[in-house]
């Protein structure tokens, strides 16, 4: 990776700090893409995530990126209150502030039956003392919970703990995409559930599989 850029920077010395940014940003993107995962490889996942300790709070946060699209930093971040609303069901919809985001500006992350099951039965696991107490604790700081570095190392080891190489804490919401792309979901919806503000970036999320282009060709 650091050769090419080396290459980029040798064949074109007035590229400024911008096109070079954006150039690694693309190579890094290209050498450390996710793997996504299929129904056998997530359920293999889960299996072994039940037999580890916090196994209702490590389900629970592997789930909001396989089925909402959400980024680790933004699982990282969230709080009760976000997740929770007053009459102390799981809301509908989770706005995230700005601070809370990658890209810097608010949004709207939507919750499913599925999901909103799925944390529910993980509220009913745990204690609050606060609601802005952050809804996925560590044990050693309860309140605080993980950081975006320290949840992405966790996913790393869980995915490692279950025999899948090429899976990242990106690769539930590669999955998510991709998922919802095979299923005919439009680019620029998908743009917007997942806070892209590009659709390209959106595009280059989708992992072409061969049951796509099987169920493609039989459309022709």
């Amino acid at each position: 990776m650091f050769k090419k850029l080396t290459e980029l920077l040798r064949t074109d010395k007035q590229m400024s700090y911008a096109d070079l940014t954006e150039n690694h940003c693309l190579l890094e993107y290209q050498v450390k893409q996710a793997k996504t995962l299929n129904q056998q490889e997530l359920r293999r996942v889960l299996d072994y995530v039940a037999t580890r300790p916090h196994a209702h709070r490590n389900r629970a946060m592997v789930l909001m990126t396989y089925l909402a699209g959400m980024r680790v930093g933004e699982v990282a971040n969230i709080r009760y209150c976000d997740v929770v609303d007053i009459d102390a069901t799981i809301r509908n919809e989770i706005i995230l502030s700005a601070h809370q985001t990658k890209g810097g500006e608010s949004r709207i992350v939507f919750v499913n039956e599925r999901l909103k099951a799925e944390l529910a039965h993980y509220k009913q696991s745990q204690k609050w003392r606060h609601p802005n107490d952050k809804f996925f604790y560590t044990q050693k700081e309860p309140a605080r919970g993980f950081t975006p570095n320290t949840l992405a190392q966790h996913f790393h080891y869980l995915y490692k703990g279950a025999g899948l190489t090429g899976a990242s804490s990106h690769s539930g919401r590669r999955t998510f995409i991709t998922n919802l792309a095979s299923k005919g979901i439009g680019v620029r919806v998908l743009a917007s559930l997942a806070g892209h503000k590009n659709i390209s970036v959106t595009q280059r999320y989708i992992d072409v599989n061969d049951d796509m282009k099987r169920r493609a060709v039989e459309l022709a």
